[in-house]
């Protein structure tokens, strides 16, 4: 099967690990450039459920200088558990060594309450506390200066420079419909996930609609699904691939993700997806789980070739 989408791009989860040492990941990054991935993601966490976490803007940084032109995304960067002037420093540094070359996306994080709780940040105002960084962060990634009272955050004459020389996308996730309406006003776009074809078309027009009602003359596009599957030479092999890496991760069972997480050949997940597509999806980020980490990107790199054939 395959999907005519010219615009459509697909992103890779290299792993939820290491990739290794500086020289075997430079390598890898080579490898999925060639293959035809369009860009390479990484997640974030602070101490996500057993201490785990890996930052995500210093993961973003590292991967785009083992790659000179692969694009880099973050899926997603938990930013109210910063600062948005720190947080707008280190963007305006990372677009200084890779300009152009990031997707900021961005979330409050949902799974595990203690990693918010720990650090300094109550659970119950994450949504207010995002909203009030993205105001601050778009403004100041515009390199004018910054003067914002809120609740959360009181600056006066913030300014970060220099300001990326394109502005940097902002995609917002979350699967709630006030996610939706933040991305209207303050995002790009939105990345979801877990969620049906249908729900993802009600939101992009949630989206819309909010964008509309906030006036804006660049209502957002970049509406995108994350997305765990399993590849393998059949559903029972691509299964026992993936079952157990979610599991792992998140600590619960797998039977709660299954609906939303394709396994099997790439033609069974590429036929899973392709109703994303015709629902608005522009782009999907891959997190595959299969034999190794080559089977991954090859079965990725296929998926992507039966949904947006050359």
């Amino acid at each position: 099967m395959a999907v005519a989408q010219d615009s459509l791009r697909v992103g890779i989860f290299p792993t939820t690990g290491s990739l290794g040492d500086t020289a075997d990941a430079a390598a890898y990054l080579a490898r999925v450039h060639d293959a035809g991935i369009d860009h390479v993601c990484c997640g974030d966490h602070v101490s996500f459920f057993v201490g785990a976490g890996l930052d995500g803007i210093l993961q973003a940084t590292a991967l785009a200088m083992l790659h000179p032109t692969l694009p880099v995304m973050t899926g997603v960067y938990l930013l109210p558990l910063r600062h948005p002037v720190l947080v707008a420093r280190q963007l305006s540094d990372l677009d200084q060594l890779a300009p152009g070359r990031l997707i900021f996306g961005v979330g409050i994080g949902g799974e595990d309450r203690h990693e918010v709780e720990i650090c300094g940040v109550d659970p119950a105002t994450r949504g207010r506390r995002m909203e009030e960084s993205l105001s601050v962060l778009r403004r100041l990634l515009t390199g004018a200066p910054t003067t914002f009272h809120g609740e959360f955050f009181d600056l006066d004459e913030a300014l970060v420079l220099p300001a990326p020389a394109a502005p940097t996308p902002i995609v917002v996730g979350g699967r709630s419909d006030a996610a939706a309406r933040r991305a209207g006003r303050l995002g790009d776009g939105w990345l979801g996930i877990w969620n049906s074809p249908r729900r993802f078309n009600e939101v992009a027009a949630i989206v819309a609609d909010e964008a509309a009602r906030a006036g804006r003359d660049d209502p957002p596009t970049r509406h995108a699904m994350q997305v765990w599957c399993g590849i393998g030479d059949s559903k029972e092999r691509a299964r026992a691939h993936l079952a157990p890496a979610m599991e792992a991760f998140y600590q619960i069972p797998f039977e709660q993700f299954e609906k939303y997480s394709p396994y099997g050949t790439p033609d069974d997940v590429a036929g899973f997806l392709a109703p994303y597509v015709e629902a608005g999806c522009t782009m999907f980020n891959l997190i595959p789980q299969a034999d190794d980490r080559e089977a991954a990107l090859a079965g990725a790199a296929a998926v992507k070739k039966l949904l947006a054939p050359a």
